[in-house]
């Protein structure tokens, strides 16, 4: 009987034991914790598997961990990508300082919330439900951004926003069984 026998998602897991060099690099980004099935699923296939691990974003980059998180967990929700928006919320939402109302907002709410008293995370939140409802950004909410952030960081805020929105296509195609520790969209909603 393998490990994945009672499997639910589309594509089964890599069988173990995973391949030195991609378990290595599960191993640093997981910490000790054990590895998340999207990682463990993408091992099926080390060319796909890496492409993915190398192009991350979670390094520190032009964004703060806020900024960062306010963008994948917007992202990923309106993408009703589950999987994705609840790992994130259960191991970012606190380091970020994001409160219970701010998730469930970013979940289910939006930009003119009451618990958003700052015009900087109201323009992240407008710019993702921009790229989300159109793949663009209308010329005056650019110019909200650009007052805000750096040229580098609307690059990587833009780029940010498309790789979760890939993420979410990749999560929800493959129809991933939750993660036990993540966060549910009925935990906020």
């Amino acid at each position: 009987m393998t490990s994945f026998e009672f499997y639910s998602g589309r594509v089964a897991p890599a069988p173990e034991p995973l391949p030195d060099d991609i378990a290595t690099a599960i191993a640093e980004v997981m910490r000790g914790k054990p590895p998340l099935l999207l990682f463990t699923t993408l091992a099926r296939d080390r060319r796909l598997f890496f492409k993915l691990f190398r192009s991350g974003l979670l390094d520190r980059g032009n964004l703060t961990i806020r900024e960062r998180e306010i963008v994948i967990d917007r992202t990923t929700a309106r993408c009703g990508a589950e999987y994705e928006w609840g790992v994130h919320v259960a191991v970012y939402a606190a380091k970020a300082g994001l409160t219970p109302e701010q998730i469930r907002s970013l979940t289910f709410g939006g930009p003119d919330d009451p618990c958003w008293g700052s015009e900087d995370d109201r323009v992240l939140i407008r710019l993702c439900d921009a790229l989300h409802e159109s793949a663009t950004v209308e010329d005056d909410l650019w110019a909200e951004l650009a007052r805000r952030h750096s040229d580098e960081a609307l690059l990587e805020l833009l780029m940010l926003a498309g790789f979760y929105r890939m993420i979410s296509y990749l999560v929800n195609g493959l129809a991933l069984p939750l993660e036990g520790a993540a966060a549910r969209f009925s935990d906020v909603g």
